[in-house]
């Protein structure tokens, strides 16, 4: 579960890197698609074909021809909500930060999904730390809450007070001025009247964050945040859901197989999970080529055959949430799925990426460095404390 929580909270870094260079985020889901599909497949045809096949526990191959259709349709399902999910997140944290969007999508995953699987894994987890760390998740959410509004706050000073002569005081028939002044420095940077500046921008200033409007896909000056906090709250429902299905799935809790069939492994309903995923991304992602959400330009199949620019970042994406998910169903599998939950700490991972790619958070104040560490503590005590309360299935 410890790859798990690396993998998982590195892909989506990655996509947010593609996005910020200009990469339409279509393109870039069709590409992890691929590959989160192909992490499913090695996993299925290695690690689900170890040993001899037995009739209470048969490989990869032996199962994809017995009569466990339930199990499958409740791994697709899993497949399906997730794929929305991620899919939500991938245009919910152009507006509002990629920390939030992670914060508030793994801290309902951990919520929702946590207390779901608890009671679909018959308790075998230890109540009392398990939800230790569900709580430790929530004090976390309310610090991301002041942390993101203290940056937004130190980002607009910075903007207010910007040495390309641009002030927060100028309007222009109604337009807000902080959307103003962004708007003036775009049109100048278009127009190569401060391109040498932009080029010798440094992070956490306010020529930065001009010069990062200017290049991502995702225009987000002067968008709603509203709008972007509604996608992520619906994307947290999605993916609150995913790993509870992967359960029903695996372990048959509500007795849909008929007599004698033995229990889809995680393997297989990985694999079929992953199947799903696949089919609502690409058929998705195909049709937002041509009706783009969110602004984003329109595109063709035949650009995004085209369109070599970071490819290998994305299908870099796709392979390490693929086996990143493959590990938290495996230690799920063993553990208790609401102990697996607790690879959803994602922003452990994407505050380390996010400062060193992105420098977000730099030249910022010491109140939101404060907050920042603590919500970070808060994090790592959530995980440590779910992990203790691990549980051992019984095979019986």
């Amino acid at each position: 579960m410890c790859a798990a929580l690396l993998f998982l909270g590195t892909w989506p870094t990655l996509l947010t890197l593609l996005e910020r260079r200009g990469r339409l985020p279509q393109h870039t889901y069709l590409d992890y698609s691929i590959n989160n599909l192909l992490a499913a497949v090695l996993i299925a045809l290695t690690l689900g074909q170890l040993g001899e096949s037995k009739k209470n526990m048969p490989n990869f191959f032996t199962q994809l021809s017995q009569d466990n259709w339930p199990s499958v349709l409740f791994a697709m399902a899993g497949g399906l909500v997730l794929s929305i999910g991620n899919l939500s997140t991938q245009y919910a944290w152009t507006y509002v930060g990629l920390l939030v969007t992670e914060v508030i999508c793994a801290s309902m995953v951990v919520v929702i999904g946590t207390t779901l699987n608890y009671f679909l894994d018959n308790r075998i987890n230890r109540a009392d730390i398990l939800f230790t760390g569900v709580a430790c998740f929530l004090v976390a959410v309310i610090l991301r809450t002041v942390v993101h509004a203290s940056n937004a706050a130190d980002n607009e000073e910075k903007l207010s007070e910007s040495t390309n002569g641009y002030n927060l005081g100028k309007t222009n028939g109604g337009m807000e001025p902080s959307t103003q002044v962004i708007y003036d420095a775009l049109e100048d940077i278009e127009n190569g009247a401060s391109a040498e500046d932009a080029t010798r921008a440094k992070a956490g200033t306010a020529e930065y964050l001009i010069e990062l409007e200017g290049r991502r896909s995702i225009k987000v000056f002067g968008s709603s945040t509203l709008k972007g906090l509604g996608q992520v709250f619906f994307a947290g429902v999605c993916l609150s859901l995913f790993s509870p299905a992967l359960n029903l799935a695996t372990n048959d809790q509500w007795h849909t197989l008929k007599d004698g069939v033995p229990h889809l492994d995680v393997y297989n309903a990985f694999f079929y999970f992953s199947i799903s995923c696949f089919v609502i991304g690409i058929g998705l992602n195909i049709l937002f080529l041509y009706r783009p959400m969110t602004g984003v330009p329109k595109s063709s199949f035949k650009a995004y055959l085209n369109d070599w620019e970071g490819t290998q970042w994305a299908l870099l994406a796709g392979l390490l949430c693929g086996l990143g998910s493959g590990f938290q169903f495996m230690g799920g599998q063993v553990a208790g799925y609401a102990v697996a939950d607790a690879v959803e700490a994602l922003p452990l991972g994407s505050t380390f990426w996010s400062i060193v790619l992105f420098g977000e958070y730099r030249k910022s104040s010491k109140k939101m460095y404060t907050l920042l560490v603590f919500m970070l503590l808060m994090f790592i005590a959530a995980v440590a404390t779910l992990m203790a309360s691990a549980g051992h299935r019984s095979t019986k």
